[in-house]
């Protein structure tokens, strides 16, 4: 008897999911679930275990131990009937840099098994999408670094996939280029397309992410969205002070009191409570005089520092 859709069910399930390179464990016995339709990501530092949990997701790195579902199927025994129904944007672009913007859709497309006039008619619908349409001829050496991240996208997407995996979507894009390449997928989001993409800009996940989990030497530390997680690790503001050069090691007791919790940076103090105006002022008042002071709301970096003791982009 053939199955019908059972969107109930998420589109990624895991349990126990480890991946080991040798003596080294990349990932250590992970839980998660993916819910269809949502955006999720993974977040950490470098050589957290991201990558390779994608790689494993994407069936080009094997499941060393655990049990890992893809679209309701066994990635162990249905890796290419996984691959065939997914979008994979890898950390570095591998675009064909000789061939023109449009031939490299073509010919993506062809990998898929769509004839040349099916190919090509997603080809031009995706480069409007991603907004290269008027580069359609030009060759892709030529192209900016965003151009080429937004060609990534369409080349991911030349299969009609139901999942989007995508390794550090906008690493190395400058702030316009992020915003554009955020806008699209967001677009795709709303399509109902399911989302699952690796970081480690905050800002990206805040953006992007309905919910996440905070990775950190090959373990989940935290999960939840971006709003729960701020709620349960952190507080509503953080007051920053910066010191001129070797003022901020003799401060000894100075702010003890002064907020809930605090945390020294080698280039700044970050003080944590709910009213930062109100803990620059009680500084203020102790005779405390730092170089510049930033009240600013709380993010998901201060959620990692909580937790690992270290920012993100460490």
């Amino acid at each position: 008897m053939t199955e019908g859709p059972q969107t109930d069910l998420p589109l990624i399930h895991a349990r126990g999911l480890t991946k080991r390179f040798g003596s080294i464990t990349a990932v250590d016995a992970i839980d998660f679930d993916v819910a269809r339709g949502e955006a999720f990501g993974f977040l950490g530092p470098n050589g957290a275990g991201k990558t390779s949990t994608m790689r494993m997701i994407g069936g080009v790195s094997p499941v060393t131990e655990g049990l890992l579902r893809v679209l309701g199927l066994d990635q162990r025994t249905d890796g290419p009937r996984i691959r065939a129904r997914l979008g994979v944007i890898p950390q570095t672009d591998t675009l064909d840099n000789e061939l023109s913007v449009r031939e490299n859709l073509l010919i993506y497309g062809r990998y898929f098994g769509l004839k040349w006039a099916e190919s090509g008619r997603r080809a031009d619908e995706l480069l409007d999408f991603v907004q290269l349409a008027e580069r359609r001829d030009d060759i892709v050496e030529h192209l900016s670094g965003g151009m080429k991240r937004r060609l990534t996208i369409a080349r991911g997407l030349i299969n009609e996939p139901e999942l989007m995996l995508l390794d550090e979507p906008t690493t190395g894009l400058d702030p316009q280029a992020r915003h554009l390449v955020w806008d699209r997928l967001y677009r795709l989001k709303q399509r109902g397309t399911t989302l699952v993409l690796t970081t480690h800009y905050m800002d990206e996940a805040e953006q992007l992410c309905d919910r996440l989990v905070v990775m950190d030497k090959a373990k989940i530390v935290a999960e939840g969205s971006p709003r729960q997680l701020i709620e349960r690790y952190s507080t509503r503001e953080v007051t920053e002070l910066r010191f001129p050069p070797g003022i901020q090691e003799t401060l000894d007791g100075q702010l003890d009191g002064v907020a809930e919790r605090i945390e020294w940076l080698p280039d700044r103090v970050l003080l944590y409570a709910d009213d930062g105006e109100a803990v620059a002022v009680a500084i203020h008042d102790r005779g405390v005089q730092p170089e510049t002071v930033l009240v600013r709301r709380s993010t998901l970096e201060d959620v990692f520092l909580r937790l690992t003791g270290r920012t993100l982009v460490e």
